[in-house]
């Protein structure tokens, strides 16, 4: 049996056989949604090779229970590239989600904004992304179901439900091209200028190694930026890791209400 196997007939012993509808990573000072969930907690300490969240900001727990009536799995926490130089630190949590019958993956992350139009406290869906950070979480895997099609990475219908709900909500989703740099530094001005060039909106250092696992397992993706900063170079704001933490909330109540109003409406019959 395979690691994942094991690791979700661990997870099934705890929460029950029902497998989650949607998969939920949460970004830097967003994972006290993982508390709205009514279900059950599950440390990673407790998850053999789950990644220990060794970033401030995130809580390094599983939660796997009902949010708007749905059946969620909410990772409180992820590994980054730049904790381990992996860029696949997060392939046996998703392997996990996948093995537990869960078909569904959203991300969010913390971002800087390249556009004066996305302010910091906002939101912003990605519609696609880069990898500028120049790493694959692929890379190693030997079956030859590595050459992973990415022209529909970013799922269409589910980004027009988030866009659907967002209305409803009365929150503004702009879409957009996220751009991950590796980390753990932040972004040069000159990068940001770079980025820009390259057809960026936001940059951040996460998500883009989780979508491309999410889609070699076979995933149905989506991703929502809570914008926390401008880009370097384009405020006089300082850039730092508390000062993410410190703006995420701002944009949090309104990812909060959107991600209701998805779950309470999408794919109902």
């Amino acid at each position: 049996m395979s690691k994942s196997a094991e690791l979700a007939d661990f997870i099934r012993d705890k929460a029950g056989d029902q497998p989650p509808e949607y998969g939920l990573i949460l970004g830097s000072g967003l994972g006290h949604l993982s508390q709205q969930v009514e279900g059950v907690a599950i440390p990673y300490d407790q998850l053999d090779g789950f990644p220990h969240a060794g970033v401030s900001g995130h809580v390094p727990q599983l939660v796997i229970g009902t949010l708007e009536g749905r059946r969620v799995a909410v990772f409180g926490g992820r590994a980054h590239y730049y904790e381990s130089g992996r860029a696949d630190a997060m392939r046996l949590p998703l392997e996990t989600l996948a093995a537990l019958g869960c078909q569904k993956l959203l991300l969010t992350n913390a971002a800087g904004s390249l556009r004066t139009d996305i302010a910091p406290g906002g939101l912003m869906l990605l519609a696609d992304h880069i990898a500028f950070a120049g790493n694959n979480p692929l890379i190693g895997e030997k079956s030859d179901a590595r050459f992973v099609p990415m022209t529909m990475a970013h799922d269409p219908e589910i980004r027009a439900a988030l866009g659907q709900a967002a209305q409803q909500e009365d929150v503004e989703l702009p879409e957009g091209v996220y751009c991950w740099f590796s980390g753990p530094s932040f972004e040069t001005p000159a990068e940001i200028r770079a980025a820009q060039v390259l057809g960026a909106d936001a940059v951040g250092m996460s998500t883009v190694p989780e979508i491309i696992l999410g889609r070699f397992l076979g995933l149905r993706c989506a991703a929502i930026s809570v914008i926390t900063n401008m880009g370097a170079g384009l405020s006089d704001e300082s850039i730092s890791h508390e000062h993410t933490k410190a703006m995420a909330p701002l944009g949090a109540a309104k990812l909060e209400k959107l991600l209701r109003r998805f779950l309470r409406d999408h794919d109902r019959d």
